[in-house]
């Protein structure tokens, strides 16, 4: 008894002269709570409830969540390491910064940097991308915030996505409005969501949707209170994992449910097909002085909002 109560106080970090009261209580604290594993780093916070299956990521590098090199190699990672985990069978993503889901992919690791630098960052995109929309798991996007571009991005990857009904909150493939392109797998992902004509007119005016116009053209899938917004999205995942495509992939240790690779194999098999080639158009699109110029003026822009 004298050893478990040691062991108790060195893991939790409480001096022995707490007396046995104060241990036995913390040992029916620990009993009654719910198995979690954390796996956190610095820009994405990372739960795993064991009881359900289900993992809570939440990105977290204020002050909008940019998708910098940084963050997109934790978040890789981080899906990576929930794939491999037979605990795991679906996440929820979300934000831990307050009003933003994510800006999308960070300004500066598109500008005043290196060909080398721009080629590895895109890489970390695609690889982001691939493993999302790729995932084994079940994705719910728990939107509670703006959500612009690569931050679309990542929700339109997603199996379903809720979002908080908030008319200040907009979701969209905006990249228009900065002059970039959106490369052909963004497009690709957008046609499979909302239809080609909506998303041939979103992207050709880089529009980005209030939340009521999101549900309406197909960009989300649910609109709820934001207070109520991770509950409902545990009830979304909930009924996604007792299908039977989901009961059967957990029994069996297959890959993705039939259904969900059916619909998304082609999108996925094209951009890995012409990996290279995304990677060297982007470096020489984004390396143009115009481009570039026109980056600059962004950038002096959020200077100026932030002064």
């Amino acid at each position: 008894m004298a050893a478990k109560a040691a062991w108790a106080c060195r893991a939790w970090r409480l001096p022995l002269r707490a007396g046995p009261a104060a241990v036995s209580g913390l040992w029916n604290t620990v009993a009654a709570a719910p198995p979690r594993r954390p796996f956190s780093n610095d820009k994405v916070l990372v739960e795993l409830e064991e009881s359900t299956g289900v993992a809570v990521m939440k990105l977290k590098s204020p002050p909008v969540n940019s998708l910098s090199l940084e963050l997109l190699t934790e978040f890789s990672i981080s899906l990576e390491k929930l794939e491999n985990d037979k605990a795991c069978r679906g996440v929820i993503l979300t934000s831990a910064v307050p009003k933003i889901f994510s800006a999308g992919l960070d300004i500066m690791e598109m500008h005043g940097k290196s060909k080398e630098h721009y080629a590895e960052f895109w890489k970390a995109v695609q690889e982001m991308w691939l493993k999302l929309y790729d995932s084994s798991l079940v994705t719910v996007a728990a939107i509670n915030g703006s959500s612009p571009a690569g931050g679309c991005l990542i929700a339109l990857s997603c199996d379903y996505r809720i979002m908080a009904e908030n008319p200040k909150y907009s979701i969209g493939l905006n990249e228009t409005k900065l002059g970039i392109v959106a490369p052909f797998w963004f497009k690709d992902v957008m046609v499979n969501t909302v239809g080609n004509r909506a998303a041939e007119r979103s992207l050709q005016l880089g529009l980005l949707y209030p939340a009521p116009n999101a549900l309406e053209v197909g960009l989300v899938d649910k609109l709820v209170p934001e207070e109520e917004l991770q509950s409902v999205a545990n009830q979304v995942m909930s009924q996604w994992l007792a299908t039977p495509g989901e009961e059967a992939k957990r029994e069996s240790s297959t890959p993705n449910p039939i259904t969900k690779s059916m619909m998304r194999r082609a999108a996925v098999e094209r951009l890995q097909k012409h990996r290279d080639s995304d990677i060297d158009n982007f470096v020489s699109f984004v390396s143009r002085d115009s481009i570039q110029k026109s980056l600059q003026m962004y950038v002096e822009m959020l200077k100026q909002r932030k002064a």
